[in-house]
């Protein structure tokens, strides 16, 4: 269309394309299972709701449009998001995926798609020449997360596409962290931009669910018929919540963006921090990348206290976050991701991938910034 993205959160959905326009400034719910044909010969655009319903083609066609991608298609999930891209392989066929992924998609890797003969490789994607070198005749995929979670290391993108195309090879990258406000995948040539529409999209820690865009029609197709098949779209009541929850994302995540960049170098100064994971650190060691290809450090940072204790003392001491699985809430949520995020992924695999016993992770909210900094001082001060 021409517009800003931040015009488009707003207006993507209603602005054309979904029937039945009444002058109403929200797409309505079609709460509707199934829908009555004219004719026996020639049915309608929906027939079924699995297979589509105009609520979620309108959230659908909102993701595509922020994405810069022609295709969108909205999942129950996250992880149903990253699952449906990954079931266009086949059996045979091999996938180069970063090692520090989010540990839902590790268990999905590592746990199920072996069974159907889809093989993998974990490659530090951060080693341009360790990429090429796991690269098989039977890879197909070469799978990024930048930032990735929870070490919150940087991917370079153009760098990985460019290998992609000198193997013929599809890129699908997990952009859940970064939002398409700040980093634009689709342009940088990936083919599939996936998100867990849970954390940033919908910001509000209300509802589960997953998006995927593309542009490669063919890939669109098949990711549409494993949706259709395996009955994972979101549902209707999901759909309408995530479309009204994307309107104000811009403003959120700018906001916890910069509360983000004061808690991260109030933690990189604290003595009993050992290191701070955050990209907006120019100590950060992909800090240079992340600029090259991002226009915000993001709202989750990484801290690694010296022990389990500490990280234990820590949390407990700790009044304003909540203590939670997930991130990008309003409200700020500390995890403990050997236990949480990545309790799907086995302890020697956790440890190669420096998500060590004293590792927390903090998603930023819209708290006010000086009332998180004084509880995490305090917090500190309990931990020995």
């Amino acid at each position: 269309m021409g517009n800003h993205i931040e015009t488009s959160l707003i207006h993507g959905a209603i602005r054309e394309g979904y029937s039945d326009k009444k002058g109403a400034v929200n797409v309505p719910m079609y709460m509707s299972s199934t829908f009555h044909q004219e004719s026996i010969d020639e049915f309608g655009e929906y027939d079924y709701a699995r297979s589509g319903n105009p609520t979620r083609a309108a959230l659908e066609k909102l993701v595509a449009e922020l994405e810069g991608a022609q295709y969108g298609y909205a999942f129950a999930s996250g992880i149903a998001a990253v699952t449906a891209p990954l079931m266009t392989l086949s059996q045979g066929d091999h996938i180069v995926i970063t090692e520090d992924v989010y540990g839902g998609t590790y268990r999905l890797v590592t746990k199920l798609l072996p069974r159907y003969g889809i093989t993998h490789t974990f490659v530090d994607c951060a080693d341009l020449a360790a990429v090429e070198a796991a690269i098989q005749p039977n890879t197909k995929v070469l799978f990024i997360e930048t930032p990735s979670n929870p070490t919150l290391k940087i991917t370079d993108i153009r760098s990985i596409v460019a290998i992609a195309k000198k193997h013929n090879l599809k890129t699908f990258l997990d952009n859940t962290f970064m939002t398409p406000i700040h980093q634009r995948t689709i342009d940088m040539g990936v083919d599939v931009v996936i998100h867990s529409a849970t954390k940033f999209l919908s910001g509000h820690s209300d509802i589960i669910a997953g998006v995927v865009a593309t542009n490669d029609a063919q890939l669109a197709q098949e990711i549409y018929t494993i949706q259709n098949s395996c009955g994972t779209a979101l549902g209707v009541q999901d759909c309408y919540t995530l479309i009204q929850n994307i309107k104000t994302m811009g403003v959120r995540f700018e906001a916890e963006t910069k509360s983000a960049q004061k808690l991260a170098a109030f933690l990189d100064a604290h003595d009993k921090v050992e290191y701070v994971y955050y990209p907006g650190l120019p100590s950060h060691p992909g800090y240079n990348i992340h600029n090259s290809q991002c226009t915000s450090p993001g709202a989750v940072l990484s801290f690694r206290l010296k022990d389990y204790a500490a990280a234990k003392a820590f949390a407990e001491a700790t009044t304003i976050p909540v203590f939670a699985v997930s991130l990008g809430g309003v409200e700020s949520i500390l995890s403990y991701p050997a236990k949480m995020s990545h309790a799907a992924m086995e302890p020697e695999e956790r440890a190669k991938r420096g998500i060590a016993d004293g590792l927390l992770r903090m998603s930023v909210g819209l708290e006010n910034i000086d009332d998180l900094i004084a509880d995490f001082a305090q917090a500190l001060e309990k931990v020995q």
